[in-house]
């Protein structure tokens, strides 16, 4: 758990599971992968648990942490929480009872916003009847090409109060996304040593998609060597529109 954060569209995270599997070209260089095997070599008790070492790592396997779960509870004033930053809360191995246990804590700390981010779309729309859902939870998949766009079909089905979607790392055109009952979007392009580049006309068919639709658009970074390397502006200016229904009381400051 951090109590900020440095991500743009979030102030803090909280990582009640740690782990994940790569399972598409976005996964590629993920950053809390090669986060985790230097936690791990840190001696960090939450990253001890080794993953497949074909689409994992070390400290990379999946874990879940019941002490975490009660943290929200202790903080003081209202935050926005990027749930799981370092984990996927749908992966196949977290077990259903615990991913319930986090709706409701989710549900019982009213006064927080929670952002969920998944590229296990199939399994979030399957599960989505066996939770309770608050209006403080939003929902998100990660699309970073136009092969993953039936992962926005199944967050349709979801009855999140704010949908969104994460286009970051953007690695090709999403010339056929439908952002009918899409809420949020988020478009950034790769950072680190291996980043892949972003075309910028990618970026600004996703902005001008967003203004037809009503959908609040965010441009998160251009990427490059270091997240901040290229920036965030697009064309003269930065991006940072938020949904309509962010609770008040969490209105990020930045």
């Amino acid at each position: 758990m951090a109590d900020h954060s440095s991500i743009e569209w979030t102030e803090a995270t909280w990582n009640p599971t740690t782990g994940c599997d790569r399972i598409s070209r976005g996964c590629d260089n993920c950053y809390a992968l090669a986060l985790s095997k230097r936690l791990k070599a840190m001696g960090s008790a939450k990253y001890q648990t080794d993953g497949d070492p074909r689409t994992s790592g070390p400290g990379f396997g999946v874990a879940v942490h019941e002490a975490a779960l009660d943290i929200p509870r202790h903080w003081h004033g209202p935050r926005i929480v990027f749930v799981n930053s370092m984990s996927d809360l749908f992966h196949a191995r977290v077990p259903l009872p615990f991913v319930q246990r986090v709706f409701e804590v989710m549900r019982e700390t009213p006064q927080h916003t929670y952002q969920l981010l998944t590229k296990r779309a199939a399994r979030l729309a399957k599960v989505a009847p066996q939770l309770q859902w608050a209006p403080n939870v939003w929902i998100g998949v990660s699309v970073e090409d136009a092969t993953e766009l039936a992962r926005v079909d199944d967050l349709r089905q979801v009855p999140a109060a704010v949908r969104f979607v994460s286009a970051e790392p953007l690695l090709g055109p999403l010339t056929d996304l439908n952002l009918a009952g899409i809420d949020w979007l988020i478009a950034g392009g790769e950072s680190g040593p291996n980043h892949r580049p972003v075309d910028p006309q990618w970026v600004r068919d996703l902005r001008d998609r967003c203004s037809a639709a009503g959908t609040a658009f965010f441009f998160k970074q251009w990427g490059g060597r270091t997240p901040k390397a290229g920036g965030r502006e697009l064309d003269g200016r930065e991006h940072s529109e938020m949904p309509a229904r962010l609770v008040p009381a969490a209105v990020p400051a930045k």
